[in-house]
C-alpha cells in the first residue's frame, strides 16, 4: 500500500459522525473492524493512551491504514459491523458461528401446501419459519400439527384438472386420518387454507384461535349428538393444551419479546437467546463468540444482538437485557429487575452457563489444550497473577501433639497433578508442634534446593493457611531473595478465604469458581499426600519401638528383621528356626520369649 499518510494523519481527518472503521496492516489485509459513536475519538483511543492487553499492543504495532464508512446512526453502525465482520472474518475481531445447518419448517408454495423440514431455503414464493437450533424441536411441532391439523404428505404435483379427472389414489396416510383427501377433492382450497392459517399460529406459538375453533367444533357436535366425533375433537384440544402447559413460562401476557443475557470468562463470551410469543418460549439458541482484543461485555453483546436478530429473522418490538446497550432503533429495551420478567431473564442467564458448562466437557475430552490453557487465564485473571500459574506448589504440615512432624509439598503442573515432583520433609530444627516455624523451615529447603540444583521455580506458591503460615513463608523467601519473583497465597478452610502477603483483606472467590477449585484439589492433595506419610512414619516408629523394647534387641536387630518378615505380626507368627536364620538362635530365642 504506497504513499499512506501517517496514523496520526489519518486520525486527524476521521470524522465526529457515527460509522465504522477498519484497520489494515501494511500488505493492506483488513486487521479489525469496529463501529463507534464518534469515529475519530474511538479509533484516537486505540494510539492515545497504554493498551494493557497484549493482543491490543500487537494489533497496534500492526496498522497501517484506517479506513471508515459513515452512517447515520449508531444502530446502522452496529449492523454494518455484524456484516462486515461476517464478510472479511479479520483475524483480531471476534468469532461468530456461522448458521448454515440449521433447520427450518417451510409450507411449500404449491396447491393444498404441504409442511415440511428443510435445511435448504429456496427462494420459490415458499414460507419458511425458523431457523430452529434444535432439529427435534421441529420434530415435536411437526407431530404436533400433524395430530391436530392433518395436512397432505405425498410429494403429488396436484393441479385442479388431475384431481377432477381422479389421477390420483388415496394414500395409506389417509387410511390412518392423517390426511383429508385433498387429492380426490375430498376438502376445498379455502378450507385446506384456513388450516394453513391455524398452522402458521401454532408455529408461531399461538395457540389461541386453534383451541378456540375445536371448542367450538365439540360443542357443535355434541350438540348433534355426534359424541364418537365430538371425543375425537377433545383429543386433539387435550394434545394442544398439553403442549402449551409445557412451553409456557410464566406470564401469557407477555408476548413479543426477545430476551438477551451474556456470561463471559478471559476467552469466550456465551450469549443466551429466548424467544417469547403468548406467554412461550418458541425459540432458544447461546451463541458462543470467542474474544481476540479482551472485549467487555458491554461491547460483545450489541454485536451478539444484532447477529442473532438477522439470523433468527426476529421481528419482536421489544428485548429485555441485564444491562443496557446501544441497539437498532426502534426496539423498545427493557431492564427486568423483579417478578415475571426478572425470572425470564435468570432462566436466559441459566441457559448460558449450562452451555458454558456443557462446553467446558466437550473442550476437556476434544481440546485438553484449549481447557488448560482457560483455566491458567482465569487463574491469573482471578489470583491477580502477572502470568499465568503453569507450575503450582503447595505445602501443608502434618503432626499430632507434636509427635513425627513432617510437611509435604505437592506440584501441580497446567492445572494437574505432577505426581513425580512431590516431596516429603522431616521437620529438623523445629522442636513441639508449631506450625509457623515447620512451615519456615520446609519452604526455605525446598526453594534453597531448587536454587541449588538450577531447577525452574513455580509461578505460585500455595500455603496451606491463613495469615500465620504466609507470613513463616514469606520469611523464607525473603532470605532466599525470591519475595516478588513468585507469586505466593495462603489458603485458611474456615471460609475458604485467599490471603495475599501484606493485605489483610481477604479475598472470597466463588464458591464455584474454577480457580477456587483448583487450589481446593492443591489443598486436599497435599494434606492427603502429609498425612499418609505421617502415619507411615508414626507406624514405623511404633514397630521399631516394640522390637527394641525386648531386652538384647537393637535398633539394627529390628531393622533386619523387617527387612526380612515385612511385619511384627509375621515375625510373631513365626518359628524359633525361622528367626535364627536371620539373627541367630541367642536373639531368636528371646524374641519367641517376649511373644509367646
Amino acid at each position: 500500500m504506497p504513499n499512506i499518510p501517517s496514523i496520526s494523519v489519518q486520525i486527524s481527518v476521521l470524522p465526529d459522525n457515527p460509522g465504522v472503521y477498519q484497520f489494515y496492516d501494511e500488505k493492506g489485509k483488513i486487521l479489525y473492524v469496529g463501529k463507534a459513536k464518534n469515529l475519530k475519538k474511538r479509533v484516537s483511543s486505540y494510539f492515545n493512551k497504554k493498551q494493557e492487553y497484549g493482543k491490543t499492543r500487537v494489533l497496534i504495532k500492526k496498522i497501517r491504514s484506517v479506513r471508515h464508512i459513515v452512517v447515520p446512526t449508531e444502530s446502522d453502525a452496529l449492523l454494518l459491523e455484524n456484516n462486515l465482520i461476517k464478510k472479511f472474518q479479520p483475524r483480531y475481531n471476534v468469532l461468530l458461528r456461522d448458521d448454515k445447518s440449521y433447520p427450518w419448517i417451510c409450507i411449500k408454495n404449491e396447491l393444498f401446501p404441504r409442511i415440511f423440514m428443510t435445511r435448504n431455503v429456496i427462494k420459490d414464493g415458499s414460507e419458511y419459519f425458523g431457523p430452529y437450533t434444535s432439529v427435534k424441536t421441529v420434530k415435536t411441532l411437526l407431530e404436533l400439527i400433524k395430530n391436530v391439523h392433518p395436512l397432505r404428505t405425498c410429494k403429488h404435483k396436484l393441479t385442479k384438472e388431475k384431481i377432477e379427472a381422479g389421477k390420483f389414489k388415496f394414500s395409506l396416510e389417509y387410511h390412518l386420518g392423517f390426511c383429508q383427501g385433498a387429492c380426490q377433492g375430498l376438502i376445498n382450497e379455502e378450507d385446506y387454507k384456513e388450516r394453513i392459517d391455524k398452522v402458521k399460529e401454532i408455529i408461531k406459538g399461538n395457540f389461541k384461535s386453534s383451541l378456540i375453533y375445536f371448542k367450538q367444533q365439540m360443542q357443535a357436535l355434541a350438540d348433534d349428538m355426534e359424541f364418537e366425533k365430538a371425543q375425537h375433537v377433545k383429543e386433539k384440544i387435550e394434545i394442544l393444551e398439553n403442549y402449551q402447559a409445557k412451553s409456557t413460562i410464566v406470564n401469557p401476557k407477555i408476548n413479543n419479546v426477545d430476551v438477551f443475557t451474556i456470561i463471559s470468562d478471559e476467552t469466550h463470551a456465551y450469549v443466551n437467546f429466548l424467544q417469547l410469543a403468548h406467554g412461550s418460549i418458541i425459540r432458544s439458541h447461546t451463541l458462543e463468540m470467542k474474544k481476540k482484543l479482551k472485549e467487555t461485555d458491554e461491547e460483545l453483546l450489541p454485536l451478539a444482538i444484532t447477529e442473532i436478530r438477522q439470523r433468527f429473522a426476529s421481528q419482536s418490538k421489544e428485548i429485555y437485557l441485564p444491562f443496557p446497550v446501544a441497539v437498532e432503533e426502534g426496539l423498545k429495551i427493557t431492564l427486568p429487575k423483579l417478578g415475571d420478567k426478572k425470572r425470564i431473564l435468570e432462566l436466559s442467564e441459566r441457559n448460558a452457563r449450562f452451555y458454558r458448562q456443557d462446553r467446558f466437557k466437550q473442550i476437556k475430552i476434544t481440546d485438553p489444550d484449549r481447557h488448560t490453557k482457560r483455566i491458567m487465564a482465569q487463574m491469573k485473571a482471578d489470583l491477580r497473577l502477572s502470568e499465568e500459574p503453569t507450575h503450582i506448589e503447595c505445602f501443608d504440615n502434618s503432626n499430632i501433639q507434636g509427635s513425627n512432624p513432617v510437611a509435604a509439598c505437592v506440584v501441580f503442573k497446567n492445572g494437574k497433578p505432577s505426581k513425580k515432583d512431590y516431596r516429603h520433609f522431616n521437620i529438623k530444627t523445629v522442636e513441639g508442634p508449631d506450625d509457623f516455624a515447620s512451615m519456615e523451615e520446609v519452604v526455605y529447603r525446598r526453594y534453597r534446593r531448587l536454587l541449588d540444583e538450577d531447577e525452574s521455580l513455580p509461578q505460585l506458591i500455595v500455603i496451606d493457611g491463613g495469615k500465620g503460615q504466609l507470613s513463616s513463608a514469606l520469611k523464607s523467601l525473603d532470605a532466599l531473595e525470591l519475595r516478588g519473583k513468585i507469586a505466593i497465597i495462603g489458603i485458611a478452610k474456615r471460609l475458604e478465604e485467599i490471603y495475599f502477603p501484606e493485605d489483610p483483606i481477604p479475598l472470597y472467590l466463588d464458591k464455584k469458581s474454577e480457580s477456587l477449585k483448583i487450589i481446593q484439589q492443591l489443598r486436599n492433595e497435599a494434606h492427603r499426600f502429609g498425612i499418609t506419610h505421617h502415619r507411615n512414619k508414626r507406624s514405623k516408629a511404633a514397630i521399631d519401638s516394640e522390637l527394641e523394647n525386648i531386652e538384647g534387641i537393637g535398633k539394627k536387630t529390628a531393622e533386619q528383621l523387617l527387612q526380612q518378615f515385612k511385619s511384627v505380626k509375621r515375625i510373631r507368627e513365626a518359628t524359633i528356626e525361622s528367626l535364627a536364620e536371620s539373627i541367630g538362635m541367642v536373639k531368636a530365642k528371646k524374641i519367641y520369649k517376649s511373644f509367646h
